[in-house]
């Protein structure tokens, strides 16, 4: 019987979470007017157009190191830096509601295409975020990630409260080894108010989208 690659299976499953994700932001951003688009987003100084066009535009940068892995050279996420993503989501936000889902809905349909197309190469391959270097194994992870916090973004139905389960448990994983990875030495546990707010709040919490009572921000967005 011929091995599964443990790390193939959990692209898998991100990718499964991911598509989930962009099913339901269809969803919520298929009937939006103008007037939705130009309305105040949740992230300051962003409108909803904003966060549609950095969703579509994010969607494209996977792309973009995917074909550079499927090449076997180390793909930019974003070619001119942040001043490039930065231009791009502006320019994004000018655009009518109607071309905006037609640009976000095609952006995603070329992201789930470069997914069902890579190859062994390709997953082996690594790419250059504006951060630092990253693995293709886990950009489908990072994917469900744009896809669920910036649905919740857009101030419309959706919320933190709606993530998916499957998400909240992996990233809580994250997210915690994160926040204790940056904590003075020996102080690994959240603090005990954590714990007193459920798994999603939790989580909301450590990315800076909720506030916890008696608890600074979490410090790590």
């Amino acid at each position: 019987m011929k091995n599964v690659d443990p790390a193939m299976k959990t692209v898998e499953r991100d990718i499964r979470g991911a598509t989930a994700a962009h099913r339901l932001l269809f969803a919520a951003v298929a009937k939006l007017t103008d007037d939705d688009v130009r309305s105040a987003s949740l992230l300051p100084d962003w409108t909803v157009a904003h966060v549609i066009a950095h969703i579509a535009r994010n969607a494209d940068s996977h792309v973009l190191m995917i074909e550079a892995a499927e090449r076997g050279e180390v793909g930019d996420q974003y070619p001119g830096g942040v001043d490039q993503r930065n231009a791009d989501i502006a320019a994004g936000a000018q655009l009518s509601a109607a071309e905006l889902i037609d640009d976000v809905a095609t952006a995603v349909d070329r992201l789930h295409a470069a997914w069902a197309t890579t190859t062994a190469t390709g997953w082996a391959g690594t790419g250059r975020t504006v951060v630092g270097a990253v693995s293709m194994k886990l950009l489908p992870f990072r994917r469900w990630r744009e896809a669920e916090i910036h649905h919740a973004d857009l101030g419309l139905a959706y919320s933190w409260r709606d993530w998916s389960a499957e998400y909240v448990r992996l990233e809580l994983q994250q997210m915690t080894m994160l926040w204790a990875s940056r904590q003075p030495m020996g102080l690994t546990a959240l603090p005990d108010e954590a714990f007193g707010v459920d798994e999603r709040h939790r989580l909301a919490w450590l990315v800076g989208r909720a506030t916890i009572e008696g608890l600074a921000p979490a410090g790590i967005y």
